[in-house]
């Protein structure tokens, strides 16, 4: 949520941030004439109360004088309905405010590239050599299910398309991926591993910012009013809602993994072969609550954390600072880390690494004391994929596939499967 201080004070400036993302919501306009009415209010309500002060001062002098009071009593009594209605009005306009409020994506930070589409992204780095292949390199797709480690047909059966079924080394080799991102983080990269519920509340959903925008987007159960989370990015950050966070416990880093659900609504037609857009998938998540002054410098080593993951699998990819139109609901910043997928000739993207300033912080109120005695500020949350599994899993067959179909596993990932090195048609 933006902060409608901040707002109120630059208009035209958050006006213009806004358009930089592509178009000015009608809730900014809606949300402006709603907190000039209720300033007006407001100052109405003050003037009726300072009156009120006034008759009450004037009605203790004439008790004290000896004279009748009833007059200056009834000209209280018959502003009191007035003033409690506008009171009334005021609580009321607070509500609205808030829930138009949440209809507002971040602003981008002055850093990010003004753009329209992905095409007004920025590449910022390349690491790793694309492999030349000496023969005709196929999709994951079909090795998988030549491999039999992949099937999408009976997966359909069980649940409907976009889905899919692993099984044998396939499973394993997911299981292996979980297992290496996690230690990674862990014994490395210094966060805490965190086991989150897979369902959660509609205020964890605003917390983060799917809710209300996206509940399009969601998958909800009917009787709870729970929710499967879209990501462990709702559940890492929430740990710390309504909270205030002592002075010294900042930066807090935590890393988990989790399936993650979408309903993918609106992306009909595209990816719909193979992995790469799935109702379920699993991911490895990174979340950081810092102080503000040092949010940006935390959305550097962050990045930097998710990129090891395919370094040390030994996957091509590239870095790109994504563009004003292209950012996220809650982000202010963005990086996206795409992985070179063969098949498809180009880079696709694995992991998106977000600052989202004191946005999400503000939703959910996450608080800190700069020190012990120091009145509360909202943090700045961070989080990123580290890294998507699935994706990480295809790109993994198709960059290491052989011409004779068999799939080489990455050394990184050897301990993890007992010492295996390739797999091979079972």
């Amino acid at each position: 949520m933006l902060d409608l201080k901040f707002v109120r004070d630059n208009v035209e400036l958050v006006r213009e941030r806004l358009a930089a993302r592509g178009a000015v919501p009608s809730a900014f306009g809606e949300l402006v004439q709603l907190d000039i009415e209720q300033r007006a209010i407001l100052a109405e309500v003050e003037r009726l109360r300072q009156r009120r002060n006034e008759l009450s001062k004037e009605v203790a002098e004439l008790k004290r004088q000896g004279k009748s009071t009833s007059d200056v009593v009834a000209r209280v009594t018959a502003e009191g309905p007035l003033l409690n209605g506008l009171e009334k009005q005021i609580k009321e306009k607070e509500e609205i405010l808030r829930e138009v409020a949440l209809f507002l994506p971040n602003l981008p930070h002055d850093s990010v590239p003004v753009g329209k589409s992905p095409e007004d992204n920025v590449e910022v780095r390349r690491w790793g050599a694309v492999r030349r292949f000496d023969f005709e390199p196929k999709p994951h797709w079909e090795l998988g299910e030549a491999l039999g480690i992949l099937d999408f047909e009976r997966a359909a059966r069980i649940a409907q398309s976009r889905f899919a079924v692993l099984k044998g080394l396939g499973a394993r080799l997911e299981r292996a991926l979980i297992g290496f991102m996690l230690d990674l983080h862990v014994k490395e990269h210094g966060y805490t591993e965190v086991l989150p519920p897979f369902l959660v509340n509609a205020d964890a959903m605003r917390g983060t910012g799917q809710l209300p925008k996206f509940e399009e987007e969601l998958f909800k159960t009917k009787d709870e009013g729970l929710y499967m989370i879209p990501t462990a990015e709702v559940p890492l950050t929430n740990y710390h809602s309504e909270e205030i966070l002592q002075a010294g416990a900042l930066p807090l880093s935590y890393v988990a993994y989790t399936p993650c659900f979408r309903r993918e609504a609106g992306s009909y037609g595209k990816d719909t072969r193979g992995l790469m857009r799935q109702h379920q998938f699993d991911k490895v998540e990174l979340v950081k609550l810092t102080e503000p002054e040092r949010s940006y410098d935390a959305l550097e080593e962050m990045t930097q954390h998710a990129e090891k993951v395919l370094q040390r699998l030994e996957l091509p990819y590239r870095v790109v600072a994504l563009c004003t139109g292209d950012l996220g609901f809650a982000s202010a910043k963005t990086y996206d880390i795409e992985v070179w997928i063969p098949s498809q000739g180009a880079y696709r993207e694995v992991s998106s690494v977000s600052n989202c300033e004191a946005f999400q912080a503000r939703r959910a109120s996450i608080r800190y004391r700069p020190s012990p005695k120091a009145p509360p500020r909202f943090v700045h949350t961070l989080n990123g994929s580290g890294v998507a599994i699935g994706r990480t899993w295809l790109a993994i067959l198709e960059n290491y596939q052989e011409a004779d179909g068999t799939v080489a596993i990455p050394e990184a990932l050897r301990p993890y499967m007992d010492g295996l090195d390739r797999i091979t048609s079972s």
